[in-house]
């Protein structure tokens, strides 16, 4: 179930809601939870057994937990941060990265000359298990540094670790940012109200945006890299660079809009990244709760900038390329920005600090070739639009369409146009002036009744990040 869909819209959330804010306040996180593996459910329907697996993952944190806060010596403390975290990482690892293993050991093999294969389990990935296994094992780690408590109610740690508006793709909220709100938050109108503005206004930037420009890179991949033009090579990245942030970025909108109506703070996730002048400062500003979590509990304990800072930074970049998915393009991706944060570190930054124009233009170039390596698997497809791009390194090819970004400029002006004017800033500032005006309040059930118009014209494309 997405939230850009009708029967979460017109179904789902009115029904939770209504017995939600009827049930007494002692009952709203059974409700809660309820409502959140009823959810989790309808998107694993064809695979049953993950919904146990989520289950099993909050008993085995909750216990861990627990035994861990009641032991006295290290020694115990570490054996249950151990235990649980060979569970967290090792339904993590079996379920996305076994077949990835197996198949380089199979190449490997071959190319030795062995005649021996691993067989492949071919096993679905499960819906959201990488932001539940980092939310969890955030959980259990700071139980263990004692910076939160071990929860004692099973049902609030479940309700935590299962709630529906960030269960699937985030964003990633520690424990120690919503423990107070488990047990006592304050639920009113204006709260609701304000988390339907929200969600609001996620909904279009999904539907009315990234929808609109990921079909540009949709046709792109349908008519083949080898036979577009550069202009269009350039403009199909573009409209990709587009697509993933308003479709993430969207719906982590809304996910803060829906915790909104709950009586939850979640952590912001973007911050205008594309106004970026480096790729570090651009990092700082995308997917925050997921540099954070690698912040906090992969670089710092590392030695951060204090000991082998370059080595923490590679293994950072290679652990969050992994994250991403298990493939080689997601490797080199990581490698890729590794790479360009270590020349800004170098002195690069220093430059676009002091030329920020200078920065912005390198910006325009890295960010959508960045891109480029995440979104193209196939090493082979991945040079040929590199080709298309760079066309005076002789791997052009020929061009088959003629006056083809024309064609497709003009298709997709206007939300290519929205989607560019919104990467400044401009429009959520000049709602933030407006928010309670009639005008602003009237814009936002414009937009709410032409997404609905643009779902049931079929433009509900499920999120990007779903597949993480």
């Amino acid at each position: 179930m997405v939230f850009s869909s009708f029967t979460f819209l017109f179904t789902f959330l009115p029904l939770f809601l209504l017995v939600y804010f009827l049930a007494p306040a002692v009952c709203r996180n059974a409700v809660l939870l309820g409502a959140s593996l009823l959810f989790y459910f309808y998107g694993v329907r064809e695979h049953p057994v993950y919904l146990f697996l989520l289950l099993v993952s909050v008993a085995v944190n909750y216990a861990a937990a627990r035994w861990m806060a009641g032991c006295r010596q290290e020694i115990w403390r570490c054996v249950w941060l151990t235990v649980g975290m060979v569970w967290n990482i090792g339904s993590l690892f079996v379920f996305k990265y076994l077949d990835f293993l197996s198949a380089n050991l199979n190449l490997l093999l071959e190319r030795m000359g062995s005649a021996r294969s691993i067989p492949a389990a071919n096993l679905v990935l499960p819906v959201g298990i990488s932001f539940y296994t980092f939310q969890i094992s955030s959980y259990l780690i700071d139980v263990y540094r004692k910076k939160v408590p071990a929860e004692q109610s099973l049902l609030t740690l479940g309700t935590y670790l299962c709630m529906f508006p960030q269960l699937i793709a985030g964003p990633i909220v520690t424990y120690s940012q919503v423990q107070d709100r488990m047990r006592f938050r304050i639920h009113s109108f204006a709260q609701v109200e304000e988390g339907l503005r929200e969600f609001t206004i996620g909904l279009a930037l999904k539907v009315l945006i990234a929808n609109r420009v990921g079909n540009l890179w949709t046709q792109i991949n349908t008519i083949g890299f080898e036979s577009i033009s550069t202009p269009l090579a350039w403009l199909g990245i573009a409209a990709f660079s587009f697509q993933i942030y308003f479709d993430f970025y969207g719906y982590s909108l809304m996910a803060k809009g829906l915790g909104q109506m709950m009586g939850f703070v979640f952590p912001d996730n973007f911050r205008n990244p594309y106004l970026a002048r480096s790729m570090t400062e651009f990092w700082r500003r995308w997917h925050m709760t997921l540099g954070g979590w690698f912040r906090e509990y992969v670089y710092i304990p590392l030695g951060g900038n204090r000991r082998h800072p370059y080595r923490n930074l590679f293994l950072v970049w290679m652990l969050t390329g992994l994250w991403h998915g298990a493939s080689w393009n997601f490797v080199v991706w990581g490698f890729f920005l590794f790479m360009l944060l270590l020349l800004e570190k170098k002195g690069l930054a220093n430059i676009f600090d002091r030329l920020p124009i200078l920065g912005h233009l390198y910006m325009l170039v890295v960010i959508p070739l960045s891109w480029l390596v995440f979104a193209v698997s196939d090493m082979g497809q991945f040079m040929s639009y590199l080709g298309r791009l760079f066309p005076f390194f002789g791997q052009g090819g020929t061009n088959v369409f003629e006056g083809d970004f024309a064609k497709y400029a003009a298709a997709y002006f206007l939300p290519l146009a929205a989607a560019l004017f919104c990467c400044t800033g401009i429009p959520r500032h000049m709602y933030e002036k407006r928010k309670y005006t009639f005008l602003a309040t009237f814009g936002l059930l414009l937009l709410f009744w032409g997404c609905v118009y643009c779902m049931y014209m079929g433009l509900d494309d499920p999120f990007l990040y779903y597949q993480f």
